[in-house]
């Protein structure tokens, strides 16, 4: 049995608009060069780049896997707007977000932001993967507050929803809170048996780019 490799699984260019650089060549070029062999675009609550991603990553002989990274909305025990990752199983996945994305738009926009309500993922999940948005997720919020009982119900709940379709996003790249959301997250996982997913939130191909790109987000 072959080895497990890393693969990008949080990336977003720039059709994510305020929230990536990244041009879909430049990223499919950078897959192939480096011989990664499938890697996910979860633009920010859109689909927009999906076919021009497919078409180069096919050309390129890089597996594309379509996704969607979201806001869920405020929920009890959680006082604030966290992030989700949704990623595609099979075309049934695919409807299934692409019918969130829209209840998200016409629904769910709430200070210029669209959302999704917990309810929603509860109710219509089908084909859907599903990776808590490490220490920006409701999971991972309740823990850096140290609320580890609270969180431990609502990973509980989730997984209720759908099973091993549910996992934890942990990341290590130096950011604030990185290293406590690590810290409690995989015990969690551990004590309910919760597949642990290593990701990476990726903006930019290269170091340099990181001002451009925070000046972006500040336009």
């Amino acid at each position: 049995m072959s080895r497990p490799r890393f693969v990008h699984l949080q990336v977003h260019s720039e059709y994510s608009v305020v929230d990536g650089l990244i041009r879909i060549d430049d990223l499919v070029a950078r897959l192939a060069g480096t011989g990664m062999a499938a890697a996910a675009l979860t633009e920010q609550c859109n689909l927009f780049s999906l076919v021009k991603f497919y078409q180069a990553a096919e050309r390129r002989g890089v597996k594309p896997i379509i996704g969607a990274d979201l806001y869920l909305a405020p929920q009890a025990g959680v006082g604030r707007r966290t992030r989700i990752t949704c990623l595609v199983e099979n075309l049934d996945g695919y409807r299934t977000l692409t019918r969130l994305l829209s209840r998200a738009y016409i629904e769910g926009s709430r200070e210029g932001q669209p959302e999704i309500a917990r309810e929603w993922l509860q109710a219509a999940n089908t084909g859907l993967i599903l990776l808590a948005g490490g220490r920006e997720g409701d999971i991972g919020h309740l823990l850096l507050a140290g609320q580890m009982a609270e969180a431990e119900r609502l990973a509980h709940a989730w997984q209720a929803d759908l099973g091993e379709r549910f996992c934890l996003a942990i990341t290590r790249t130096g950011r604030a809170g990185e290293e406590e959301y690590l810290r409690a997250a995989v015990p969690l996982a551990a004590r309910l048996g919760i597949p642990l997913v290593a990701t990476n939130d990726v903006r930019f191909l290269a170091a340099a780019d990181f001002s451009a790109h925070e000046a972006r987000v500040c336009i």
